[in-house]
């Protein structure tokens, strides 16, 4: 079973069947967010009370240091580390945009993508042989 921490302050945010994020919505409202930990499933679990529409922009924090997790890679994204069974880690790129599918996982060396909507983000950091080519 896959573990996910924060790439701030290097802490858990998976608690059994799900990450836990705090998230802020377009009217800045705070609220918890469940999301699957497995990669391509995009269920969530938040509380009614807590409103988000669809196509919104939900900005991603820890639960725990409540450091942003916007990515470096774009601002639609967010970022976390998911360490594997044997201690490798990956870089899982997400959407922060709600309803929007698309995420990536990626070793440095190569990108997986899940999701329908995986094709709207398509740069990745690249090794330093490929950057002469962009």
């Amino acid at each position: 079973m896959n573990d996910f921490i924060c790439p701030g302050c290097r802490e858990h945010i998976r608690v059994g069947d799900h990450l836990i994020f705090k998230v802020k919505n377009s009217k800045k409202q705070s609220g918890i967010l469940l999301l699957s930990p497995q990669i391509g499933n995009y269920k969530s679990v938040k509380h009614p009370a807590f409103k988000i529409r669809q196509g919104e922009f939900l900005a991603f924090y820890c639960p725990l240091c409540n450091n942003s997790l916007k990515s470096e890679i774009h601002e639609n994204l967010a970022h976390v580390i998911m360490q594997d069974v044997n201690g490798r880690s990956y870089d899982v790129y997400f959407s922060q945009i709600a309803g929007e599918h698309s995420t990536y996982e990626t070793d440095g060396e190569s990108v997986h993508l899940a999701g329908e909507d995986a094709g709207r983000y398509t740069y990745f950091k690249i090794g330093d042989q490929f950057k002469k080519y962009f």
